[in-house]
């Protein structure tokens, strides 16, 4: 027999009844039911009862053992009887009689416990992470993890795809966030970058001549944390075609994600039918470019229906430039306990408040009722009604300003209304295409030009493009949304230098400082680049989708905390005098 085991605590059955066996795990918990010791014995596949009493030759050994200890045990397969047996568990309807134990590594006291549903803190959780993963839950979201990276590989190979690696270790290059310096030891002074993503490299696979390339790539950024991203590094589906325009990404990207939500979303339904919506629809509809389909509200401009009425407010806020009323259509939201708490919403938010009106029926007619509709009377309140498709028993909300000021309020407003008025539809993945993102954005208060997104995406119109208000100029950017998360990333890249040039220099940089931050990409953009696009999926996020999860490190093995420390391993550390002499470096002590 193997000196550990025979089989998995998943394995046994009916079948094995009679049977002498070996099993390892660790103790998941102990119970004494009147001198009877029974174990719940656990490893990674699952759950097997064990049991001794006292004709048993291990009872004394069974009876020191601890929750958490990892033991070998063997012991005769015994049917449960059949008022006992557990239909919860593969093995629910057998049990071993313990003829030997033997303990394989002791437990101390435990920090946390892995049997049970406690909550503890994350620090707690950090801390002793080896531990928390040792739970049902975390074994569950681990195990989905790894296989959907594996779907994943198997769904790009099919689609013709080879996976390349890139390097760890490499040159600064801006994408959006602060890059993590190493210093170098053979040239004191100078410093590599962990990549924030494999951009560049992926292009110049293109430039040479492979077709088709992806990778499970890790990527590193220097990141302020929130829910739904680690502040220091992720790995991304990163992948990048030739000959393609960007139509031709959306349709080999679809299938491979659908079918990962299929296949792993736990039977929820997963939308075959993606729109694509611009990136101006998007925020005029929705707040936000990475909206929530399963929620049906759109918003809508109204503010001809408040121009020169008798809402003060509204009407003066619309003679300054730039300005426009949106209204958030709230279906069998018309009541005012509702109103008042969406317009509290909105104080706890930071704005003044929020307008509504609401309708009811009133001697057979409808009515709107509420403070804006006294103010702009019936005729403009119908209108308002009519063209939001509401009626009795259903409210709207208003905003107003530079849609920059309220719109991140108005696209939580939107949510909040969605899921208390049950409108938001849990049981399922909503995908959206959101394009035509723009190239540039101004500083308010410089009026400097800079990028919006990605610097090396072509640009609508390409050329001639850049030749007029930089503001107007829109990219072949994308993102790919689901349910309220950017899923994927990418773009058709810029692979003409005459373009590129043009484009930095709207930006503010010369061709001397282009060719000297890009050197690579340029040079190898002088010897025939062929058009070429891709995109890159969040793995961690699509992980956390499939798994029901509202963190992201609920499905990262061994993540940092918000403060971007490791408790477990004791990172960021200082390093030592010898260290610093090596790389030429000194560190100044913070004031």
């Amino acid at each position: 027999m193997h000196a550990y085991r025979s089989h998995t605590c998943a394995d046994l059955n009916k079948s094995h009844v009679g049977e002498t066996v070996r099993l390892s795990g660790w103790v998941h918990r102990v119970r004494d039911h009147g001198g009877i010791l029974f174990i719940d014995l656990r490893d990674h596949y699952g759950i097997t009862q064990v049991l001794a009493d006292p004709d048993s030759p291990a009872f004394a050994d069974v009876e020191k053992v601890r929750s958490e200890w990892c033991i070998r045990i063997d012991g005769v397969v015994k049917a449960r009887d059949e008022s006992l047996v557990n239909a919860k568990i593969p093995t629910g309807e057998v049990e071993v009689f313990v003829r030997e134990l033997e303990v394989l590594g002791q437990a101390e006291e435990l920090p946390l416990m892995v049997f049970g549903d406690q909550d503890y803190p994350e620090e707690t959780r950090l801390r002793y992470r080896y531990l928390d993963l040792r739970r049902e839950s975390m074994q569950a979201n681990m195990t989905l993890r790894s296989d959907v990276v594996a779907s994943i590989r198997r769904r790009m190979w099919d689609k013709g795809f080879r996976e390349f690696q890139t390097p760890i270790i490499t040159a600064s290059s801006p994408e959006g966030a602060r890059d993590f310096l190493v210093p170098s030891r053979l040239h004191p002074g100078k410093f590599y970058a962990l990549p924030q993503a494999p951009q560049i490299f992926k292009q110049l696979i293109m430039v040479s001549g492979f077709d088709r390339y992806f990778q499970i790539a890790p990527c590193f950024r220097d990141e302020d944390p929130r829910a739904d991203r680690s502040p220091t590094d992720f790995y991304q589906l990163d992948l990048e075609m030739s000959f393609v325009q960007q139509q031709d990404v959306f349709d080999t990207v679809q299938p491979v994600i659908a079918g990962i939500f299929e296949e792993f979303g736990g039977g929820r339904k997963v939308d075959t039918d993606w729109p694509q919506i611009s990136y101006a629809d998007a925020a005029l509809w929705y707040g936000t470019d990475k909206p929530d389909l399963r929620n049906p509200i759109r918003m809508q401009d109204v503010s001809e229906h408040f121009r020169g009425s008798g809402f003060a407010i509204f009407a003066k806020l619309l003679e300054q430039d730039g300005t426009e009323i949106r209204a958030i259509p709230a279906p069998t939201g018309g009541s005012r306990k509702f109103c008042d708490r969406m317009n509290a919403f909105a104080q706890k938010e930071g704005l003044p408040g929020m307008g509504y009106i609401f309708w009811r029926e009133t001697d057979g007619q409808t009515e709107a009722a509420g403070p804006l509709a006294k103010n702009i009377g019936p005729e403009r309140t119908e209108a308002i009604r009519q063209q939001l498709g509401l009626g009795v028993g259903d409210a709207a909300f208003f905003l107003g300003g530079k849609p920059s000021a309220f719109q991140t309020v108005a696209g939580k407003a939107r949510t909040v209304i969605g899921e208390e008025l049950g409108l938001t539809d849990k049981d399922r993945f909503a995908f959206c295409w959101i394009v035509d993102f723009p190239m540039y954005e101004q500083d308010a208060e410089t009026g400097a030009i800079d990028f919006e997104h990605n610097p090396f995406s072509m640009p609508q119109g390409g050329l001639e493009a850049l030749e007029g208000d930089p503001l107007k100029v829109r990219g072949y950017q994308y993102d790919l949304a689901c349910n309220g998360y950017e899923l994927v990333s990418g773009a058709i890249r810029n692979h003409r230098l005459d373009i590129m040039f043009k484009a930095f220099a709207l930006a503010g940089y010369a061709e001397d400082e282009v060719r000297k931050r890009f050197p690579s990409l340029v040079n190898a953009f002088r010897y025939g680049p062929p058009p070429h696009g891709g995109c890159a999926a969040g793995i961690d996020r699509i992980v956390m989708l499939l798994a029901d999860e509202l963190n992201i490190r609920e499905v990262i093995m061994f993540p940092m905390n918000q403060r971007a420390e490791d408790l477990m391993m004791g990172a960021p550390s200082e390093p030592s005098n010898d260290q610093l002499r090596d790389l030429s470096l000194r560190v100044i002590p913070q004031e």
